[in-house]
């Protein structure tokens, strides 16, 4: 009977078996001589060998390769190639098969008995029904059985990392190692070469280094090409570009070097001994003139007296300067006035932006002038725009000299060579000093810019008298006050010495003397009528707000000038010398007012700000104190409550009915918990928002609101979830009033507080501040009829009071004040105490 033959999928099962196997002998038998190579690999990557002498060179070639072939041999001999047996046995031990069905299946009985034959073909079945669940597992060389402290890894691991600390030497150190040097002759040192050019210092490019192999490159015009040659032998080298050679110096016997500049591109060679070394091909990109233009036509800004230049800018490597050139059309031939136009970043290749200059004081304002942009790159090469035509704006005067003084500054402008009419328009200026005042200053600088014109002949003594001009028109518009102000009492002065001289006349004033101070009256009604006007038209020029004090006394009413003016003059023409005199003095008291009155600046308004939100910020933490302080009573009465019920509950059950008493109510008590949750939730969120508020106003936040806010939370979560929260909304009042008190210091170490203000004590809601309050700031001059906290004293503001009870409290009864109100807040917020006496500490804490 002949075996049958396997199935396909057994066929199969003994390849992958037999390779398993195959592997399984040849992995392990490879190892020995690859970790032979791995140790050569390392020692020759290490440079070892280069270091040794020839002898010794060649002993360890000679080991190495003693140690390979005794690995190969030994490996080759333990080395056993499986069979098809071996397969079947690694399938059947694979699939925990027993009685070897494979060998069965291969098998075939020795004799032709019919029963033997039956028998055999009933285990034959059994056997293949077996083959079934055959598999094979994947190979198992067992090196780590052998290697147990996994060396094999570490070599591994030793070989790359020798070849990447060798780079590219490793081949020429491998060869070297196979390779000692028995009496061999020195090589010459090679041919190493290194070309690069630096492009110009104005395009900022990096240098471009030109490949050894030659290629083609292009370069800035004005590039400098260096190449370097070293190693080799021969003649020195020669470089060219095109037909023109360029001179190699030499730095030793065998390096050389050369540069130049290039202008125009070529074919540049560098040749030793008829032979190139190296060839490229050069393109030179010539530097191109930056472009310039408008992006838009220039014109007036919309505010202001600014000029809106709309520009634009391009080149290749950069633009260095833009300016602007202003020529006046009137006058040709006139040197232009010349703006600088800042460029964003540094050296733009493309920019655009807007340039806004104010040409209102230069002496062109109000001409026609033609302007014409110029853009430099680096290479001083210029690009202009097209010029387009503008009126420059110019300021507008409402004092009727500084308008006649800048006509005259304009009439120089357009002709330079015009002496005569501007030194005639000068003399009728200056021949009416009541115009502008009669201020001596105006006068001095009318007859200097005079004397300029007439003895100086240089072309710059225009310029020069234009500046002085414009200074005279500035000083008529915006100083007016001042020269009002000296006008105005030298007015005082002469109808006091007029008074005074009536006086000293035994009968009385004479006729003449009461006309004279009737003259002078109205000298000085006017010359207060021009004060009063100019003071408002710098007032309303500096946008000033209100200054200290009262703000009704701060500028006298005209109506109230005109009433005292026609008393003192009844007074004069009556010859009534004491009623004129007290009518003046208490004129004089006024304008005294009014010289004291200032505006106050920028820094105090916004010190005055902070001032204000800081005692907003006080005020409102000690509002948080009292709210804290009745949803902690509100605790109490619901604790007071559950005991009371509970109390009832247990004597219900013991059948005893006694009358309890009421508890004593409390201002705003609520038994519900929910309630109160949305309460201390809401009061967290108004602590977090003024937390911010003052932070962001001093810098930082106090560290008794980060506890508060924390005590809180926790008082919020524990009214949501029913529990009692006394303890944390105690905790939070606490902090709240430590709090406060660490906001005024902080305030007070930034100056924040005022004179007289009590540290750590806010306003109250009411918004009555301490002394030093609002409206006066700490080191400001004390008003008429005020007392040093700033209080008044009398209804009349211009009498004394000698007489007045007002003290200043001294530094120990401020800290004592301090003591005893921080002592309140303790207690008041030691909520257990008993009602009446909480009630009166709230009560003296709203006082004071």
């Amino acid at each position: 009977m002949s075996p049958e033959p396997l199935p396909p999928r057994i066929a199969w099962l003994r390849r992958a078996a037999r390779a398993a196997l195959l592997w399984e002998a040849v992995w392990p038998a490879l190892w020995p001589p690859l970790a032979v190579l791995g140790v050569f690999l390392l020692v020759a990557l290490a440079g070892v060998p280069n270091l040794l002498h020839p002898a010794l060179h060649l002993a360890l070639l000679a080991g190495f390769a003693g140690a390979l072939a005794f690995a190969i041999l030994r490996s080759a001999r333990r080395l056993r190639w499986p069979d098809a047996a071996d397969a079947d046995r690694r399938i059947e031990r694979d699939s925990r098969l027993r009685h070897l069905p494979l060998a069965t299946l291969a098998d075939q009985p020795a004799g032709n008995d019919p029963e033997h034959n039956a028998v055999w073909a009933a285990h034959r079945i059994r056997a293949a029904a077996q083959l079934a669940a055959t598999r094979t597992t994947r190979p198992r060389p067992g090196l780590a059985a052998r290697d147990p402290r996994a060396l094999r890894a570490g070599l591994g691991v030793a070989v790359l990392a020798g070849f990447i600390i060798a780079g590219d030497s490793a081949g020429e150190r491998l060869r070297r190692a196979f390779t000692p040097g028995f009496a061999a002759a020195a090589l010459p040192p090679a041919l190493r070469l290194e070309a690069w050019a630096t492009p110009p210092a104005y395009t900022g490019a990096a240098p471009v280094f030109l490949a050894a192999g030659g290629g083609a490159v292009t370069l800035p015009a004005g590039s400098r090409l260096q190449v370097s040659v070293s190693g080799g032998v021969g003649e020195a080298p020669v470089l060219s570009l095109d037909a023109t050679d360029i001179p190699m110096r030499a730095l030793d016997r065998a390096s050389y070097a050369g540069e130049a500049v290039l202008d125009s591109g070529g074919r540049l060679r560098l040749r030793r001994e008829g032979r190139d070394i190296a060839a490229w091909t050069l393109t030179v990109q010539a530097d191109t003139a930056p472009r310039v233009s408008f992006s838009e036509p220039p014109a007036r800004a919309a505010r202001g007296l600014a000029i809106r230049i709309p520009w634009r800018v391009e080149d290749d490597w950069g633009v260095v300067s833009l300016d602007g050139a202003f020529y006046l059309r009137a006058r040709p031939g006139a040197e232009p006035h010349r703006l600088d136009i800042p460029l964003p970043g540094t050296h733009p290749r493309q920019a655009q932006g807007t340039a806004q200059p104010d040409l209102s004081a230069h002496p062109w304002a109000g001409l026609e002038v033609e302007l014409q942009l110029t853009a430099r790159d680096g290479a001083e090469q210029e690009g202009r725009s097209e010029r387009v035509t503008l009126t420059l704006p110019e300021r507008s005067f409402n004092h009727p000299v500084a308008r006649q003084v800048i006509a005259v500054r304009r009439a120089l402008s357009l002709d330079p060579s015009a002496r005569e009419p501007a030194l005639r328009a000068l003399d009728v200026i200056a021949a009416a000093p009541e115009a502008f005042e009669e201020d001596t200053g105006t006068y001095l600088a009318l007859r200097s810019a005079r004397h300029r014109l007439i003895r100086d002949r240089r072309p710059v003594a225009v310029d020069e008298t234009q500046a002085i001009l414009w200074e005279i028109a500035i000083a008529l518009e915006e100083g007016r006050a001042d020269r009002t102000a000296r006008a105005l009492a030298a007015a005082r002065d002469a109808l006091r010495e007029a008074i005074e001289q009536a006086q000293r006349e035994d009968p009385g004033a004479t006729p003449e003397q009461r006309a004279e101070m009737e003259r002078r009256v109205q000298a000085l009604r006017e010359a207060i009528r021009r004060h009063l006007e100019a003071m408002a038209e710098r007032l309303q020029q500096e946008n000033a707000e209100a200054m200290p004090f009262d703000p009704r006394n701060r500028l006298m009413d005209q109506r109230e000038v005109d009433r005292r003016s026609d008393r003192m003059r009844d007074a004069a023409r009556e010859g009534r010398t004491e009623d004129a005199a007290r009518e003046l003095a208490e004129l004089e008291e006024m304008l005294r007012n009014l010289e004291q009155g200032r505006t106050a600046s920028p820094e105090q308004r916004q010190r005055q700000e902070r001032q204000q939100r800081g005692r907003q910020q006080m005020g409102a933490v000690q509002d948080m104190v009292q709210r804290q302080g009745e949803m902690l009573d509100r605790g109490h009465q619901r604790q007071e409550d559950t005991d009371r019920r509970r109390g009832e509950e247990r004597r219900s059950n013991q059948r005893q009915t006694q009358p309890q008493p009421q508890p004593q109510a409390q201002p705003q008590a609520s038994a519900d918990p929910a309630a109160d949750a949305r309460r201390q939730r809401a009061l967290r969120r108004a602590l977090g928002e003024m937390m911010q508020q003052f932070g962001d106003l001093t810098g930082e936040v106090p560290e008794g609101l980060g506890r508060a806010d924390q005590a809180m939370r926790e008082a919020g979560e524990a009214l949501g979830e029913g529990r009692d929260a006394r303890d944390a909304q105690g905790r939070a009042m606490r902090a709240l009033m430590e709090g406060g008190r660490q906001m005024a210091q902080q305030m007070q170490r930034q100056g924040m507080s005022q004179e007289g203000e009590g540290e750590g004590e806010p306003q109250d809601s009411a918004g009555q501040g301490q002394p030093g309050g609002e409206g006066e700031a700490p080191g400001q001059e004390q008003g008429e009829g005020r007392d040093p906290l700033g209080r008044r004293q009398r209804e009349n503001t211009g009498a004394q009071d000698n007489g007045s009870d007002t003290r200043v409290p001294e530094e120990a009864e401020l800290l004592r004040t301090r003591r005893l109100q921080d002592e309140l807040r303790r207690r008041g917020g030691e909520r257990e105490r008993a009602p009446a006496e909480l009630d009166y500490i709230e009560r003296l804490l709203r006082r004071f």
